[in-house]
Formats: C-alpha cells, structure tokens, sequence
C-alpha cells in the first residue's frame, strides 16, 4: 500500500523525507518482526519504549518510522502526537477497514464477559452464521483457534484477526473488551454495532488509579459507539440494570439502548428462576414474547449471562426460538463452574472466579445447590492489585467451610508476601499451603459425600507462572489426576 495512503485518516503528522512514492508492506511495533517494506510505530509501553529500538527495526527492513519524537535514521520519519491513536488509524485503513463488513459484538464489565461471548457464539453458529471470536481464552476464526496473550489484543492484532474474519467470509465478530484496551486505545479504529455492559466490580486497581477510574475505562466503550471512521449502520448499547452504576453507563451513549435485568424493570427479563443442581430453569421474557429456558448452566449470574446474550441475539434478528434451544442445550466455557466428575460422591468445581465479587457469586451458587459442606481452593496472583486480597479472603471464610489458601500465579512476587496480605486481620479458620497441586489434593481427600469442592482462580489457564516462568499447570487436569489416584487406591 502507498504510505500516501496509509496516512489518509491522519488530519496532522510531519514527515523528515519525501514518502510520496514509498510502499508499505507491512506494519509492527515489535523491531524484532519487522521484515523488508515495513513501517515500525514506535509505543511507549509500561516497560517498554518503542523509540529505543528505531534503529534495530531499520537494520531489519523498516522503510518509514512513525514516532512521537525525532528520531535519527536513515529512513523517513512520519512525526504524529498519539502513536497509539495514529497505528489504530493506520491499521484499519491498512487492513481495508475490515470491522465495517462484519457484525461486531463488544462485550464489557468485571465478570461474564468470556461466558457471554461463546453463548452468542453458539447462537450465531446454530442460526448458520460465521462467526469470529476475540476473547480471553483463545481467537477463534470461522472455526479455526488461535492462542492469545491478552484478553483484548493491540490494535495492529485486532485488525488483522479482522481482516482474516472477513477474507474467511465471517459474519459476526464477537468480542471481550477489556478496561486496559479501552484505556489504552487498543480497540481505537473498530466499529462496534452493538456494546454489552455486564456488571462492575473491584478488580485492576492496580492499574487504574482508583474505582472511578476503572468505571471511566469501561464507559470508553459506549462513548465511542458509533464513532468508526466511516460508520453507517445502527449502533446499540445493552445495559445491565440490576448494576449500581447502571445508569452511568447509559449516561455514556447517544446510542438506542437495550436493558436487561431480573430485579429492575428492564426490557429483557428472567422471572420464575430455579436454580438446581443440574442447571437452571427461568421464563425469559422480551418485548415481543417470552420462552422458558432450561439450561444445563448452573447460577445466579449465569442467568444474567444469558440474558445479555439474548438482548444482542435479538438485536440481530436471531429468532427467539434459536436462542432458546442454544441456552438449552450450551456446552458452557471451559473454566467456568466446569464440573470435574470422576465417579467421585461430591462435586468438583473449577472456576476462573479472581475478583471477590465474581468469588462470592460462585461460592453463593454452590451454596444453594450443596447438601454437605464446601470447600475452597484459591489464592490471588502476584504483581497485580493488592487491595482485592483481603476482600478475596473475607469471602472465602464468609461462604465457605473449609478454606485453603494457595499460590495462584505469583509471576516474580514472594507467595508468602501474598498470603500475608489475604490474611493480616483476618478472622476464620483456614490452611495455607503453598503448593497449588497439594492444596488440590488435601481439599479433594477431605471431601464427603454431598460436598462440593470449589478450585478458583484460572479456570480454563493450563499454565502456573512462579518467578516470572511459566510452567504447565491445569486445574481440571489436576483434579482428575488426584481423583482418579483416589479411586484407584485400596
């Protein structure tokens, strides 16, 4: 593509050298990807800048640098002041504009935004559609999965995964949204035809300054609705009602809005809700009429996830009996309230569960459904927000019989510095063992019958990241391998 026009949506950029007959093959911010033909963006990252490193993305081929600040090379540098604004711009506009031929779903809020995702995947895909899907335990494109670092990708990434849904002739795109993509412009340059909202609650504190903050970060993506650069298509918010700060996400938007509840009045709604220990039953109602649901999805919020779901389904003229029969008959997400069963007399969760609201729902949800006494397994990673730990802990000791604090993912911190933080002033009985396998283990071997043992924490993660290396370790493989040695013991 003509730099010339790679840089059309940029209104203001300086260039040190004449790039009128300069072609760009390729773009990237990473110096040591950077091939013959391509332009490097330099980011400044949290450990990272990408001014440092001008000068290796030369030497491996770079024709043009786009950069914040003057730079000296050999090649033309195009001065902007945003570089994370201008690579949004130019990737799309490089990549063909590709989220203004597809359907793109955005889904946003502390808990339920994986759980939603595939649902509305399941609904697409049983309504014949294809689908893509950018999410936080793999990228899936028409079918074929591809492994992801971050829950929502940077900007370059995004639109490339977009392009190839569109050249694999996708049709909806669905995708989590984070707080730190939307704080750092990472889906800058994608138009979202509808935005989810699912709740809010403590969690990244140690990236946001505070609460209000993280509410600013998760609001950006209702304040850009509508906003793609060559936008034509109705827009939608769907917003969850029974959350405290509902209405300031729908303060956020011009957009029609859509609203979802089971306490407030809202347009999409669950009523009559049972909640059994082999899934849940409710009446869903819907402005035009209402269907019972029976679902092999288990909890309280699973039924809020449904609901969501629902609203966008509707919102894409996906007839409610289709939505109907995929909550009937849901496979559910890995890693979230996955039964681990191998023949054993109690029940074995494994739960992503790392906030100590999303802790608490799944701890009140088995509680409803358990007839003997409830285990926990759960620790909190290091290196991340330390005000959630105590919370973590205080829940764990409120809702549970027998609690066990363990390593999550410490990365480079100290296990003892973070069980010390869980457990200053904390009242209640309760073990720490630090090795995640044995702490498994000694709460599976406890167990009774009637009993149910909550593992929290990674959910559907197969790896265990202690001083700063990352090894193989997967909750449900564990659990079954301890089961199974227990069966097969005399």
């Amino acid at each position: 593509m003509k730099m010339k026009k790679l840089l059309e949506h940029l209104p203001f950029y300086q260039v040190t050298q004449p790039i009128s007959k300069l072609t760009v093959q390729g773009i990237s911010m990473d110096s040591r990807s950077i091939g013959p033909g391509d332009l490097f963006v330099c980011i400044r990252g949290i450990k990272v800048d990408g001014h440092d490193y001008v000068q290796d993305a030369v030497n491996n081929g770079a024709v043009a640098v786009m950069c914040e600040e003057r730079v000296d090379t050999s090649v033309p540098v195009i001065l902007v002041n945003d570089t994370v604004r201008a690579l949004a711009m130019v990737a799309s506009t490089f990549y063909g504009h590709p989220s203004e031929s597809l359907h793109v779903i955005g889904v946003t809020g502390t808990n339920g935004k994986t759980t939603i995702t595939y649902l509305l995947d399941e609904i697409f895909c049983r309504h014949k559609k294809v689908t893509g899907l950018i999410g936080t335990i793999q990228i899936c494109v028409a079918g074929k999965a591809y492994p992801v670092k971050n829950t929502t990708p940077d900007a370059l990434s995004i639109q490339k995964y977009l392009s190839m849904m569109k050249k694999s002739r996708v049709d909806t795109a669905i995708m989590e949204v984070s707080s730190h993509a939307l704080d750092q412009g990472r889906v800058y340059g994608c138009d979202f035809d509808i935005a989810i909202f699912t709740n809010l609650t403590r969690d990244h504190l140690d990236y946001h300054h505070d609460f209000d903050d993280y509410l600013r970060a998760k609001s950006l993506l209702f304040a850009q609705l509508g906003n793609g650069y060559n936008s034509g298509r109705d827009k939608y918010a769907i917003i969850n009602m029974d959350s405290p700060v509902a209405k300031r996400f729908i303060r956020s938007t011009s957009q029609p809005l859509l609203t979802y509840g089971i306490n407030h009045r809202a347009d999409i709604m669950a009523k009559d809700c049972m909640l059994k220990e082999t899934g849940t039953t409710f009446t869903l109602t819907t402005p035009e009429s209402e269907v019972r649901i029976d679902s092999p999805l288990m909890g309280l919020f699973n039924v809020y996830n449904m609901l969501a779901a629902a609203g966008a389904a509707l919102l894409s003229d996906i007839p409610l009996s289709v939505i109907q029969q995929a909550f009937n008959q849901s496979r559910g997400v890995r890693g979230r309230f996955e039964p681990v069963r191998e023949g054993q007399d109690y029940g074995v969760v494994v739960d992503y569960a790392h906030t100590p609201d999303s802790l608490e729902n799944v701890l009140k949800t088995i509680a409803e459904l358990c007839t003997g006494q409830i285990h926990v397994v759960v620790g909190c990673g290091g290196d991340r927000d330390r005000s959630k730990r105590p919370l973590m802990a205080q829940v764990a000791i409120k809702w549970a019989d027998h609690v066990i604090f363990t390593s999550d993912n410490p990365r480079t911190e100290s296990p003892k510095q973070i069980f010390k933080d869980m457990t200053n002033h904390l009242q209640g009985t309760y073990k720490i063992i630090e090795s995640r396998e044995d702490a498994i283990e000694s709460a599976l071997k406890a167990a009774y019958q009637g009993d149910v043992v909550l593992i929290a924490g990674k959910g559907h993660e197969t790896y265990q990241e202690i001083n700063g290396v990352r090894h193989h370790f997967d909750d449900c493989e564990i659990a079954r391998k301890i089961l199974r040695s227990m069966k097969e013991s005399p």
